[in-house]
């Protein structure tokens, strides 16, 4: 796997997440929120939280995704997911993974890694995996 240390850029990416999911958390009684930020190639950053729901609900990460493609930014190169109540930085779920290989199979992601946290490229998350071609 490309893990690479993260650079200012990203660690600015995670504090838009954080303070996102800090600012607008469902609080503990065993919701727990997720915030998520992406970065587009011209540099600016797009935020979105997730909608908790017992029926399930659109992660963080695809609420951060369609914020950035609503606001015309197609070509996008990071991405991270901070849980609220300091939960720090989480791997996209299978789900999400798949969703960004197939639109934006070159986004690194920001992830825990067990040396710490690290970008890796979306095309490492998930080997293997089904091409869908849209």
């Amino acid at each position: 796997m490309d893990l690479r240390p993260l650079t200012p850029d990203d660690l600015a990416l995670i504090e838009l997440a954080r303070r996102t999911v800090d600012e607008n958390t469902d609080g503990p009684d065993g919701i727990y929120t997720m915030g998520a930020a992406v970065r587009a190639a011209d540099g600016r950053l797009f935020a979105g939280i997730n909608l908790y729901h017992f029926t399930g609900g659109p992660c963080a990460e695809l609420v951060a995704l369609g914020h950035a493609r609503a606001s015309g930014a197609r070509d996008l190169t990071t991405i991270v997911a901070v849980g609220n109540e300091n939960r720090g930085l989480f791997a996209p779920c299978g789900r999400d993974r798949q969703i960004l290989l197939d639109y934006h199979p070159g986004i690194r992601v920001l992830l825990p890694t067990p040396e710490g946290n690290r970008s890796a490229p979306a095309t490492d998350l998930l080997p293997g995996a089904y091409r869908w071609e849209p």
